[in-house]
């Protein structure tokens, strides 16, 4: 499935829809100390903006399967701009 909604992710530049699937694995069930995650997130932002596309991690992506690294870059920030926007940053 992954493999087919993939070229839908990466032909445009529009936002990730809102109330997209989470996976099970991923939904947080305890209360995370927001100011020490959002730190931490701060922290990644600035490793990841200073190593650029080719710092993103060659393996295959779960659910899209092998991705390149600007591929990863693209999926990594629209992944970051959906979150933020649910809490209208």
């Amino acid at each position: 499935m992954g493999r087919l909604i993939k070229p839908m992710v990466f032909k445009h530049d529009k936002p990730f829809r809102r109330n997209s699937p989470t996976s099970p694995d991923l939904i947080v069930h305890n209360e995370p100390d927001l100011e020490s995650e959002r730190s931490r997130l701060c922290a990644l932002i600035d490793r990841f903006a200073a190593a650029g596309p080719p710092g993103c991690t060659t393996h295959s992506h779960t659910f899209f399967g092998p991705m390149t690294p600007s591929e990863w870059a693209i999926l990594i920030y629209k992944h970051l701009d959906h979150h933020l926007r649910q809490f209208g940053v």
